[in-house]
């Protein structure tokens, strides 16, 4: 067998599946390979009997916790910024038609010693314990600057210019104390650490505007999550790039690559045959000789945990988002803890699942989560890994290799779908535009279905 095509996608991880569908929106004639037998790749949602398999594979899963049917837990933990990139990608593509979101019930921050909810509005501001009386009002002030600020009208920018200033000078004018840009910087600007003090400070405006907005639009958290795990994402997007003639091939190793006599991507060779096609999206699986490990050789160390009860001082939240920031606890990087729970379908009913990460900074990585084990209480078991951080080491364009990123340690997915835009325009030369996808009817026809 030999078949020709226009881009051949490996791997289908999230950010591997959203460029399958966008592709194929196109008209792109997209095979999509994968040597797992699960969607999701990195990202994916497993049960606990492949869990335990992949890190305990010396003890496994015995139903301790109840059926595997009842279990579906992320490998990689983020939720979705309700005004963020990923949500809008999903309406306009209409990919939501294939799930449903549920909104997470709390965004928290670790302030001296104790968890504490983010302030997301000057009401919260106002009545948040994070601060005392006369931080409020500065902290009400500086957030008011944030809303109002307005590109065409020099009265409501207070002298401030957001591509020269920084944060430093910024929080310096509202007389904010260090806890209190800490939770700005960390909770709600979510940066993973300090350096982003001295750089303009465009993006963490804009950063703390997208927290804002998504916090106004439904309430309680800035957060929202699909039911059934995160690999729901990379499976809508599959069904995607099938509506659109996308081919699927799980459970697939590559048996060989082939390149023209100039070194370009040319196709691969599987157990199925020969496919062909000049473009390449891959993970860094795919290629381990054409990335590097992100700067410092960073590592991330995630920890699975399973409760059986709710994260203590969340007023028994059946999900949340928590914050350490670096600061509190002596260190360089933010620890984060993502905990969900049986109301999002992921795990059997009473049960609870927090997913602790962060970057490795010594050579005893487990006590560097010490800060997030107390917080979340008596755990029933733990699993745990350890991740090398990969990027690719050229764009793309020499070879037609497109590679994406390692998923980093933080709770969203902002920095994804920054990686889906970068790689969308070093293959396509231009930037995604999202178009408003046809309707449901218009897809059945399409397809030949009506």
């Amino acid at each position: 067998m030999e078949e020709n095509y226009d881009v051949i996608v490996l791997g289908t991880g999230l950010t591997e599946c959203i460029l399958s569908g966008l592709l194929s929106i196109e008209g792109k004639k997209v095979l999509h390979i994968d040597k797992q037998e699960y969607y999701g790749g990195e990202s994916a949602s497993l049960n606990l009997t492949q869990l335990y398999s992949k890190f305990k594979p010396s003890k496994p899963y015995k139903g301790q916790y109840g059926k595997d049917r009842d279990w579906l837990v992320d490998l990689i933990p983020k939720f979705l910024m309700a005004n963020g990139e990923l949500t809008n990608i999903l309406v306009h593509t209409d990919v939501t038609r294939y799930m449903e979101f549920k909104q997470i019930s709390g965004s928290f921050v670790y302030r001296d010693g104790v968890i504490a909810k983010v302030p997301g509005s000057t009401t919260e501001a106002i009545s948040s314990p994070l601060m005392g009386f006369f931080e409020k009002r500065r902290m009400r002030n500086f957030l008011q600057f944030i809303v109002d600020y307005q590109e065409d009208d020099p009265n409501s920018k207070h002298g401030f210019d957001l591509d020269k200033d920084t944060m430093e000078q910024i929080y310096t004018h509202y007389g904010l104390q260090p806890g209190t840009r800490d939770f700005i910087g960390h909770a709600m600007a979510l940066h993973s650490n300090d350096s982003y003090l001295d750089k303009p400070a465009r993006d963490t405006y804009n950063r703390i505007n997208l927290y804002v907005t998504s916090m106004a639009r439904y309430g309680k958290s800035p957060y929202i999550y699909p039911l059934y795990g995160l690999g729901e994402l990379p499976q809508g997007f599959a069904r995607l790039s099938a509506i659109y003639g996308g081919t699927f091939m799980l459970d697939t190793p590559i048996d060989e690559y082939l390149w023209t006599e100039d070194g370009k991507f040319a196709g691969v060779k599987t157990k199925e045959g020969v496919a062909k096609a000049p473009i390449c999206i891959a993970d860094p699986t795919y290629f381990p000789e054409k990335v590097t490990t992100v700067s410092g050789d960073q590592k991330v160390i995630r920890a699975i945990c399973i409760l059986d009860h709710a994260i203590p001082n969340t007023n028994d939240a059946d999900s949340a988002q928590i914050i350490i920031p670096q600061n509190q606890v002596g260190r360089k990087n933010d620890i984060y803890i993502a905990v969900i729970s049986g109301a999002h379908n992921i795990c059997a009913k009473g049960y609870y699942v927090a997913i602790i990460s962060t970057i490795i900074e010594t050579d005893k990585p487990h006590l560097e989560l010490e800060p997030a084990f107390k917080i979340i209480g008596p755990t029933k078991d733990v699993l745990m890994s350890i991740s090398q951080l990969y990027e690719p080491k050229e764009s793309g364009a020499k070879d037609n290799v497109y590679i994406s990123k390692s998923y980093d340690p933080s709770s969203h997915f902002e920095s994804t779908t920054d990686d889906v835009k970068d790689i969308y325009k070093r293959v396509t030369g231009h930037d995604l535009v999202l178009k408003q996808r046809k309707t449901a009817q218009e897809e059945a026809e399409l397809a030949g279905l009506s």
